[in-house]
């Protein structure tokens, strides 16, 4: 019994860490990990109701619902979360998306392996079954929504169409999930595929990803340095962007002009400091706590709503509000 329970639930969870040592910037944060982990497990829960419900009422073949409607059920209950962060700016690239996706995965096939464990454990002696859930069906549940998470946020971060990236996520995850259940080629060697494909496409998306978020580091951190520069010297005019903020500052009434000034120096102060604790995390230095960001977050909040939609329409040529920006933001309110 305890060697099932170490084939079954050890695999997946190694190759979590594995994903959490990959991440040296610490894009991941530990409470929304934690979320995502017990999410994954009431998502497995909320599944096996489902499940039941329709086999049961339909009286739907078992082979059948669970080849073409149970990798439906499943594939949205585990996304559903992960969509929710998206859209609330937890996330900001593919690496902390994919660590996401396979901790809810991760936990969803310990609560299905745990399931069958004590439910079969004792009719099933044939190891090579217990080898197939934790290395190829285990992998599966997490290499599904780690690929729907780095799907979405590759074209969110390229601003192409999210609701279709979305949708061909979904579909994606599905489309892995059905195709594994239905059992087209030997378990041995889905699980080969599994245990190959899988790892290896993250581990390779992860070093590309590292790569444009450095240089996403070093591009905007030393640009949004020389401004807040130029507006600590009084000369931010002299610059291309408050040349621009004079040249529409006659379509604001003159309080909103000073708010926007305001929050473009707010904003880039804030930005500098979140992105100054990725680089400290990445080397491994301590991050200080700054008793004053809390104020300065709930004072940014008050003067994005001052300006409007139309005044950060206005300051868009000048700051960069991408979902990446808006997440590194987001930084500082767990600080």
């Amino acid at each position: 019994m305890i060697v099932k329970i170490l084939i079954s639930l050890i695999p997946v969870f190694l190759f979590l860490i594995l994903l959490l040592s990959l991440d040296s910037f610490r894009l991941v944060n530990q409470t929304i990990l934690l979320f995502c982990l017990g999410w994954g497990i009431l998502s497995a829960v909320l599944s096996f109701v489902v499940n039941t419900f329709l086999i049961r009422y339909f009286g739907i073949n078992f082979d059948t619902y669970s080849g073409f409607i149970a990798p439906f059920v499943e594939e949205f209950l585990k996304i559903f979360i992960l969509l929710i962060l998206i859209r609330n700016n937890k996330i900001g690239f593919m690496i902390d998306a994919a660590i996401y996706g396979f901790a809810i995965g991760s936990a969803f096939s310990m609560s299905e392996n745990l399931f069958y464990l004590f439910h079969f454990s004792g009719s099933e002696n044939n190891l090579m079954v217990w080898i197939t859930r934790g290395f190829g069906t285990a992998l599966m549940h997490g290499g599904t929504v780690a690929i729907f998470g780095i799907m979405t946020m590759s074209a969110l971060n390229r601003r192409t169409n999210g609701v279709i990236a979305i949708l061909l996520g979904i579909l994606i995850a599905v489309s892995i999930h059905g195709l594994y259940n239905q059992f087209l080629i030997s378990p041995l060697i889905s699980t080969l595929l599994i245990v190959v494909i899988i790892p290896v496409t993250i581990c390779l998306i992860f070093q590309n990803n590292e790569k444009s978020i450095r240089k996403w580091l070093e591009m905007e951190f030393d640009s949004e340095v020389k401004l807040m520069r130029m507006i600590k010297k009084g000369k931010f005019i002299e610059t291309k962007s408050g040349s621009f903020l004079v040249s529409i500052k006659e379509h604001f009434p003159a309080e909103i002009v000073f708010d926007i000034y305001c929050f473009i120096s707010l904003y880039l102060e804030l930005s500098i400091k979140a992105k100054s604790i990725i680089m400290l995390k990445e080397n491994d230095l301590p991050v200080i706590s700054d008793p004053e960001t809390p104020a300065k977050l709930k004072e940014l909040q008050d003067l994005r709503k001052n300006i409007g939609k139309a005044g950060l329409i206005a300051i868009s040529p000048v700051l960069r509000m991408s979902r990446k920006d808006l997440w590194k933001i987001s930084l500082l309110e767990t600080k």
